[in-house]
Formats: C-alpha cells, structure tokens, sequence
C-alpha cells in the first residue's frame, strides 16, 4: 500500500549500453543499480530497450541492409523468467530499491518495446509493452494492448510508465492521469538521430513532452535517456552519411516535479552516470490544487475516455465450461464503466 505523501530519493539512467550484448549490458544494468542504491535511492529508472540497446539502424538504411543485425538483436533481447532477468530480480531484491527497466522484450518469436517495473522485493510489479512502435519501429518490435496503460500502488506511491512518443499521445496520456498517477517513468533513447534536421526528434522537444507531462498530471517525471557511444557509431555506422545522421551522445535524463520545475542534477549530453530528485509526494496536492486533470477540472459530461484493458492475444482457448462467445471471439460490449480507469 502506498504511504501518506512518502518522500524518497530517484535516480534515472544516462548510459549507452553494451550494444547488441545482453550479458554484459546486464551487468552494466547492475552497476547502475547497486551505484545508485548506494547513493541512496529507492527508485532507479532505465531509457527505452536499454537492454540490448536502441536499434538506431533501422533508421540509418534500408531493410535489406538491417538485416545483418535482425538476428543479433533477437537473441540479445530479454526474455522473462530467463536467467538474465533473474539477475536483474535479484539486483532489485539485494539492493531494496525498485527498478524501472526499459528493454526489448522477446516473446516467442516477436520482439516488444518493454518496460518492467521490479519491487524492491525482486518482484514483478508490472510487465508492459509500447502501445504503438513509433514510425519505423515497427520493422521491428509488435504492438501492446489496453492492458499496457495502467498505474501500480506501491511503497513509493502510485506509479506509472509510458515510452518515448507515447508522451505525444493525448489519449494515452490521459489514461493514466484518470488513474491518479504520481509517479511516472518516461523512458526515452537517446536523442541523437537526424541532429539538426528533424526538430521533432531532437532533445527540446522531448525533454519538453517529459516537462509538460508532469504539468498536465500533476505527477513527478522520472525521465531516463541513453547514449550513443562511439562503440555503437563504429558498429552501426559504416559511412561519413551514416556518421552525419547519428549523433554520438545525447543523453539528457532529467526528473521533473509536478509544477513542472526541473528538479535534478543534469550530465553533458556525452556523459554517463545518474542524476538524482528527492522526490516528496506531497508537493501533488499543491499542484493539482488549480488543476487536477481527471478530476475537478474535467468535464466527463463533455468529454471522456473509454480505456479498453481487453487482452489483444492471438488465440483464445475455450473450453466446455466457457461461456458462449460469438463468431468473432470478442466479449460482448458493455457500457463503459468510467470509474474503472
């Protein structure tokens, strides 16, 4: 259960990985936490697919090009219940601090942007997956469902965790607002392709979707980024063209308070390491005094949203003793229970 207006101290990942290695970009993963657990932190967030690593190349070239790297990818991605993330379960547990981890999921035969939130006990909190891959993204990774926008109680309040873009989704982000969020994780790459060129893509625009998020829900940001180090250039990059698109660096964690204040030491955009927020849970109130997005100052009357948490799976198993369902395997439609978000 959550505390009453608990105060505890953050950490959120700037790092690259250990490219493509999932052994050892656990073992950094590791590093961080235990380094960040003797900082004094209780909870430690990681950027987007930091294990094995952001797939920069799919934006880099074409598909037949990628392909030397398709197979690597896949089998240096994480998969649950695999000893490598009973490492990261364990690390979690010694240190008694919750992680955030930002990774590629595999399951089966698929990949999924994933983000796993571990207690400080070592157990799941939740498992969730990017609800839409971003643009060429989804050469690569699959789509989560419903189920994927959901806040968690714990010690450390209640807390969310969305990716990258999905902070340019107003529906999305609503979806968690109407849930009483109060700490949210922000997993992001680095901010390194097209410098320059794409403004859309480029740190003020994103660090200003983490800034405005926590405004708009009057919630604590923790918003990770990782790094392009020169290792990965030197492997993804194989021209002066693919050296001008991907920028080496770019990392620009931040953590935001719920009035949108900067409230975290910052890193050189080429620097790893953690930057830190004590973070007090009772600044909320004060934020969402003037303005609480899903409650006072909405008007369901007018507008609201319907969050359908059904799962999306490929196969149904029905048996003798399963309700009778019709022709296209769906549960029949209900009015929407608004209060159920």
């Amino acid at each position: 259960m959550t505390k009453q207006n608990p105060k505890f101290r953050a950490a959120a990942v700037q790092a690259a990985p250990v490219f493509l290695d999932l052994e050892a970009t656990v073992d950094k993963a590791i590093g961080l936490i235990e380094q960040a657990a003797q900082n004094g932190a209780e909870l430690i967030a990681f950027p987007e697919t930091f294990i094995p690593g952001y797939p920069w190349y799919i934006w880099l070239d074409s598909v037949a090009w990628q392909m030397q790297f398709a197979q690597r990818y896949f089998d240096n991605s994480l998969e649950y219940g695999s000893p490598q993330a009973e490492r990261l379960a364990r690390a979690a547990r010694d240190n008694k601090i919750m992680v955030a981890l930002g990774h590629s999921e595999r399951d089966g035969g698929s990949l999924y942007m994933g983000q796993w939130l571990i207690g400080p006990d070592g157990r799941t909190v939740s498992k969730r997956r990017k609800l839409k891959p971003t643009h060429v993204e989804r050469t690569v990774f699959g789509e989560g469902d419903g189920r994927d926008l959901s806040v968690h109680d714990s010690e450390l309040g209640k807390v969310g965790a969305l990716c990258c873009w999905e902070h340019l989704q107003p529906l999305t982000k609503y979806a968690m607002f109407a849930q009483n969020e109060q700490v949210h994780i922000a997993a992001w790459p680095s901010f390194s392709i097209f410098p320059g060129g794409a403004y859309q893509l480029g740190p003020e625009v994103n660090t200003g979707a983490s800034r405005a998020y926590a405004v708009e829900g009057g919630c604590f940001v923790i918003a990770p980024t990782a790094i392009v180090s020169p290792e990965m250039s030197e492997i993804m990059c194989d021209t002066d063209t693919k050296k001008a698109l991907l920028a080496v660096g770019g990392g620009y964690a931040q953590i935001y308070a719920p009035d949108g204040q900067m409230i975290s030491n910052t890193l050189a955009p080429e620097e790893e390491g953690l930057v830190y927020a004590d973070i007090d849970l009772g600044m909320i109130s004060l934020a969402k005094g003037p303005a609480d997005p899903a409650g006072h100052y909405s008007r369901p009357d007018v507008t609201r949203l319907v969050l359908d948490r059904r799962p999306r799976d490929a196969m149904s198993v029905l048996s003798s003793d399963s309700p009778a369902r019709d022709a296209t395997n769906e549960l029949p439609e209900e009015e929407p229970d608004l209060k159920a978000v």
